[in-house]
Formats: C-alpha cells, sequence, structure tokens
C-alpha cells in the first residue's frame, strides 16, 4: 500500500509538473507573440505586408528592410541611417552607467561606512528624487546645459542620465552595503587604511551582483529613454530613440512598416542582449542586500 501511494504521489507531482509547464509554454508564445511578427514582417517585402497576411512566413525571405533601415533610411533633414546614432547612444550610455554606478557605489559606502549627521536626511532626499517626473525637471536641466555649454551635445546626455539616475544607484548600493560587516572596515581601518583604499579593496570587489543590478537598470533607462534625447539633443547628437521616431514619422506615401519592424529590433537588441547575458543576475542581486546576517 505504501508502495503504491507513493507511485501515485510521484505520478501526481508529474503530471502536475507537466501541466504548469505546457501553461508556461503558452503564455510565453503569447508574450512572444509581437516580437516574432515583428521579425517576421521585417523580413518580408513590403507588397508581402501590404496585401498579405501579416501573421504568415515570407514568401521572399529578404534583408533589405534591415540595410534599409541601418544605411539608407530618410531621418531628418538628410538621407542617413540608424547606424550613426545607434553609435550616439552607445557614446552616451556607456559613460552614464559607469559614472552613475561608480557614484552610487560611493554615495552607498558613505551613508553606510561613514556615518554622519544628517545623513538619513540627505539619503531620503535622494531616495525623493527617484520619484520626480521627468517632465517636471526639463525646464532647470535645459537652463543648467545652457550654463555650462554641454546644451545639444553628448557630453550634456550623459550629465542628465547620470543626475537623474544617481538616487536609484545610491538605494541600490546602500541597501546592499548595509548587509555588509562593518566590522571588516573597522578592521582596515586600525589597519591604517583609507578612504577610497577600503572602498577599492574592500567593498567594491564584493559588490558584483549589486553592480549587475545598476547596469541593468541604468542601461535599460538611458537606452530606451526619449525624452531627455529629444529634448537636449541636436541633429549630430539624437540618441537611437529619437531616430527610430523620426524614421517612422518621416516616412511620406506608403509606409514602409517592414522597415519600421527591423529599425525597432535594432533598437531593441541591446537592451535584449543585456538581459539574456545577465538578467539571471538581476533578482539575485536585488536580493543580496535584503537580508541582513
Amino acid at each position: 500500500m505504501a508502495v503504491a501511494s507513493v507511485e501515485t504521489s510521484i505520478r501526481t507531482g508529474s503530471m502536475t509538473r507537466v501541466f504548469l509547464y505546457l501553461v508556461l509554454i503558452l503564455f510565453s508564445l503569447f508574450y512572444l507573440l509581437p516580437f516574432v511578427v515583428m521579425v517576421l514582417n521585417s523580413l518580408k517585402p513590403l507588397s508581402e505586408i501590404t496585401g498579405g497576411n501579416m501573421m504568415a512566413l515570407p514568401e521572399v525571405w529578404t534583408v533589405e528592410p534591415w540595410i534599409s533601415a541601418w544605411a539608407t533610411a530618410q531621418i531628418g533633414i538628410e538621407p542617413t541611417g540608424l547606424s550613426p546614432y545607434f553609435w550616439n547612444s552607445i557614446k552616451m550610455v556607456v559613460p552614464a552607467v559607469a559614472i552613475s554606478t561608480m557614484l552610487g557605489a560611493l554615495n552607498g559606502y558613505v551613508l553606510t561606512k561613514w556615518r554622519f549627521r544628517g545623513d538619513t536626511i540627505f539619503f531620503g532626499l535622494m531616495l525623493f528624487a527617484c520619484f520626480i517626473p521627468f517632465q517636471i525637471v526639463l525646464i532647470p536641466m535645459a537652463r543648467v546645459l545652457g550654463l555650462t555649454g554641454l546644451a545639444g551635445s553628448t557630453p550634456g546626455l550623459v550629465l542628465v542620465h547620470v543626475v537623474y539616475g544617481l538616487g536609484f544607484t545610491t538605494l541600490y548600493f546602500r541597501n546592499y552595503y548595509m548587509a555588509f560587516p562593518t566590522e571588516l572596515v573597522r578592521a582596515a581601518q586600525i589597519d591604517g587604511a583609507g578612504f577610497f583604499n577600503i572602498f577599492w579593496r574592500i567593498l567594491l570587489p564584493s559588490s558584483g551582483p549589486i553592480i549587475v543590478v545598476s547596469v541593468i537598470w541604468q542601461f535599460t533607462n538611458i537606452w530606451n529613454d526619449f525624452l531627455f534625447g529629444a529634448s537636449f539633443a541636436d541633429l549630430d547628437s539624437q540618441p537611437m530613440t529619437v531616430a527610430l521616431n523620426n524614421l517612422v514619422s518621416s516616412s511620406t506615401g506608403v509606409k514602409e512598416y517592414n522597415v519600421h519592424f527591423a529599425g525597432a529590433i535594432i533598437a531593441a537588441l541591446p537592451t535584449l542582449v543585456v538581459y539574456i547575458v545577465a538578467g539571471r543576475y538581476f533578482v539575485r542581486g536585488l536580493m543580496a542586500g535584503s537580508v541582513k546576517g
């Protein structure tokens, strides 16, 4: 009887697991359906889209829409492609992510291991900055960029995203370092280690999980940002999102949906790659500093 009962439990558990996997697969297919439609239609001639079924496989496979979106699309005043704006986004995202992550790490280090009077108020103000809508800072930020001579430039966009993302990175590192043993810092101070020496040799090497969280968060937000790029960039420094909008808006007559789909996928590829490569560390990093002890 006991053996039969165990076999029944195993069989029931296996059926439940199979059912759950089937449900998850169905939800995944439903979630991925728009992306699949985009990919299929980006590989079709325009005639198959306007006169056929968008859900059908291409009758003629072609990469011409991708070439048009990347190299020869009409954007703005001159005929150009998404490629220069792609590199504009790279030149904006990489330093902005690196600077905001490093400053957030320093802030978290100071707010947890070098306490000072009013540090809680200071952290509260930085946390409050995370909830300020983008639209509120447009005019003050435009004024600051004008006074510093950074208006309409990539360094200006880097400054904007560093300032706006600093509250988030500080929050992440502060929570992470709260669980870090303060005794190690005190022991290093007794041994004569200074402020930056402790940071570089003790805290930063153990901050891998939260660095991944900060990089993914900042990279996604900065790469996908449209408002700041449209507000503070000129034609030579426009990021990818603004260029993609211009690509869609500049089409006259018949809309080149296949080119638009290809351009949208190109714009989404970097964030997709980041999540595929490092996404599994995102939740792990968020949870790393959630429990002390």
